[in-house]
């Protein structure tokens, strides 16, 4: 359960560790850096005589390198970091604690490609010492290794602040409460009762920007991206037109290139539109937006969650960066602005992935023992589609329910955890180059037992001028997928192809 005291189980188990092993070492892995603040005060405040190390990118790498040496000379006796942790040189390790286990920020996407978790597991194993997998909305996977009797399950059901409850999860059909500016009118009079009573709002929308594209009515020109198969994101603060892909950025265009159109509009909603809207709507309101373009500057994210905990905020907009890890004591409503998106993705993990991100940010919610009022906090959804089973699910906080039934999808659909994957990537200058390449790949080595699908463009097809395809390998046995890919490998590198190729074994992303 979010607020369940996940947190302290970490903090009493590392106890253990200390007291039992003179200079064992504990290794303790958040999936974001805007995590590590928090529960490194946490670990200080528990455990004041304990030298504590934390590796992640944010550190210059003066820093980085005295607390890896630190970690590496067994004087660090906590290590607290993201995933690169996982690599680190450890003699003395006695445990391993990996918080938001499900999070897809564990796994490398690029150079070296490798999964934390996992990792982690495997040294853990390696090592013969215990690790605690923590989430409230556990990974498909894990879920289904705990119910296999592979992974222990143990259950934290109830909040551990007393007198704190879930929130209720109300869902507001937006075919029937017309949105006006993004906001349907019951999600606006929620906001303008909790400024009333001096509590604190969240509106979660995991888009940056002020509008995902914009667009000339005369000739259906859309600012795309001349390096990218994507758009470019307007971001309106800055009068610049960014891709979010490759980084290229251009000003605002005064006409439209292709008719000379002076009349160009922003199509859908970012955060910053929706921090827009929310400055008129309520001018009064102390309201602060928190993603990715507000946080740029080192140590910006923290000062702007140590605001929000002083209670200097009414409102408050974000991303994911908000929707996990963090106690905001006097927030007693979250509003879920356009989830819907992600139910018709062609990624069969689209839905585990929204569940998970739906029930977290609804977490941030209700954390405290009822106000005197006895009011109790509210999860607001806006959705066209009020009936889906996944909102049912949520409204219920019935995560088993959804576990189980996408388990069973995914056992339908031979779809992992019951089917081994690998992912073989290409990128070229030209596509047909790429999928030459896959289609030599294919037929380079005999794969009895082994299917390969035919090499298809990736989703986003181009990226910074590159184009890229892959080609998907699959396998219900994980050690024949593995003596495959052995052999496969030497076979590639034999092609002597000038396409630049990459071997993802279990991909998250296909």
């Amino acid at each position: 359960m979010t607020g369940s005291g996940k947190t302290e189980v970490y903090l009493q188990a590392c106890a253990q560790v200390l007291e039992r092993e003179a200079d064992g070492q504990i290794l303790v892995l958040v999936p974001e850096i805007n995590l590590t603040p928090q529960l490194e005060g946490n670990i200080r405040a528990r455990f004041p005589g304990v030298m504590l190390a934390t590796l992640h990118s944010s550190l210059s790498e003066g820093e980085r390198m005295l607390h890896w040496l630190a970690a590496h000379q067994g004087r660090a006796r906590i290590i607290l970091g993201t995933r690169l942790s996982i690599l680190a040189s450890l003699p003395n390790l006695k445990l391993i604690v990996i918080d938001e286990e499900h999070d897809p920020s564990y796994k490398q996407q690029e150079g070296l490609r490798y999964s934390a978790r996992d990792l982690a597991v495997w040294r853990a194993r390696q090592l013969a010492i215990p690790i605690v997998l923590g989430s409230a909305t556990p990974s498909l996977e894990s879920w289904h290794h705990a119910g296999s009797g592979r992974y222990r399950k143990l259950e934290l059901r109830e909040r551990a602040v007393k007198d704190a409850v879930l929130p209720r999860v109300r869902l507001l059909d937006m075919e029937r409460d017309k949105p006006k500016d993004g906001l349907t009118s019951h999600l606006v009079a929620a906001l303008r009762q909790r400024m009333e009573r001096g509590e604190q709002s969240l509106l979660f929308l995991n888009r940056r920007g002020y509008a995902p594209v914009i667009s000339c009515d005369a000739c259906g020109w859309v600012s795309d991206c001349t390096r990218c198969t994507s758009f470019m994101v307007l971001h309106k603060p800055e009068h610049r037109l960014r891709c979010h892909h490759c980084s290229l950025e251009m000003r605002i265009p005064r006409h439209c290139p292709t008719c000379g159109n002076v009349d160009l509009q922003p199509l859908g909603r970012g955060t910053q539109r929706v921090e827009e809207g929310l400055q008129q709507l309520f001018p009064e309101a102390r309201i602060l937006r928190i993603d990715a373009d507000s946080t740029r500057r080192k140590g910006s994210a923290q000062a702007a969650f140590d605001t929000v905990h002083r209670g200097e905020v009414d409102i408050l907009i974000g991303t994911q960066m908000v929707a996990k890890g963090h106690d905001f004591k006097k927030l007693t409503l979250v509003g879920i602005l356009n989830p819907d998106t992600a139910l018709f993705s062609q990624d069969y993990r689209a839905s585990e992935r929204l569940f998970a991100q739906l029930m977290q940010v609804a977490g941030r919610a209700g954390r405290a023992a009822r106000n005197e009022g006895g009011s109790v906090s509210e999860v607001l959804v806006q959705t066209r589609y009020a009936t889906h089973p996944l909102y049912a699910a949520l409204v219920s906080h019935d995560y088993d329910r959804f576990a189980n039934r996408e388990l069973e999808d995914r056992r339908g659909a031979a779809l992992p955890p019951y089917m081994y994957q690998a992912l073989l990537r290409a990128e070229a200058r030209e596509l047909a180059i790429a999928i030459a390449f896959l289609e030599a790949a294919r037929d380079c080595l005999a794969h009895e037992g082994i299917t390969i699908n035919d090499p298809i463009p990736m989703t986003m097809t181009r990226v910074h001028n590159v184009d890229r395809a892959q080609l998907l390998v699959e396998s219900p046995s994980r050690p024949a997928l593995q003596a495959f890919l052995k052999q496969w490998i030497v076979a590639l590198r034999e092609m002597k192809s000038r396409v630049k190729w990459s071997l993802e074994v279990d991909p998250l992303d296909i």
